[in-house]
């Protein structure tokens, strides 16, 4: 076993507990379809992470070619993994706790996903560094991006629906930069 493989078994684990939390509310969102009350930027800002969440797991085949793990490296991106989880975590409303507004719980407690995603991207450049050895601006203003909407969605949260077509939008860039 390699020390890439090693590293991300729990990598591993951490994204898939994040992907099946995300695709358990989307089934429980369908089979209360009648007590939901439907939002479309809820539904593109769960997708958006989702794609985040699959291409934090795509990225990482990229670092089977690197060697030089250490602990910080091995912390930084378990970090990423717990972040992604917390931001699908509050992702979209769990009918299971009787709050099947969408769009309000995306600008209420929703919001929380966003401050998890904050975090994300302020990792994003440790990667893009010292990892992937990427341009210095363009790993910076990348994730930047990325960061300036989450803090909007967190501190304007009346502005939910407009930022997560922004959102979406990014994430494609962001999966056309990176894949």
């Amino acid at each position: 076993m390699t020390q890439h493989e090693y590293i991300f078994v729990t990598v591993s684990i951490i994204i898939g507990l994040s992907l099946t939390r995300l695709l358990h509310v989307i089934g429980d969102l369908i089979r209360y379809h009648n007590k939901v009350k439907f939002h479309w930027s809820t539904a593109i800002w769960g997708l958006t992470v989702m794609v985040f969440t699959l291409q934090l797991w795509w990225v990482g085949w990229d670092l089977h070619d690197f060697s030089d793990w250490s602990f910080i490296h091995f912390l930084v991106l378990i970090l990423a993994s717990i972040f992604m989880y917390g931001a699908s975590e509050m992702a979209l409303p769990d009918p299971d706790d009787g709050y099947f507004d969408m769009l309000s719980h995306s600008r209420g407690l929703g919001r929380v996903s966003a401050m998890s995603l904050l975090l994300f991207f302020l990792l994003g450049p440790y990667f893009n560094i010292f990892m992937f050895n990427n341009p210095l601006l363009l790993s910076l203003v990348i994730p930047s991006i990325g960061a300036v909407i989450m803090l909007l969605v967190i501190f304007i949260p009346r502005w939910f629906k407009w930022l997560s077509i922004i959102f979406g939008l990014y994430s494609l860039c962001v999966l056309f930069v990176t894949v």
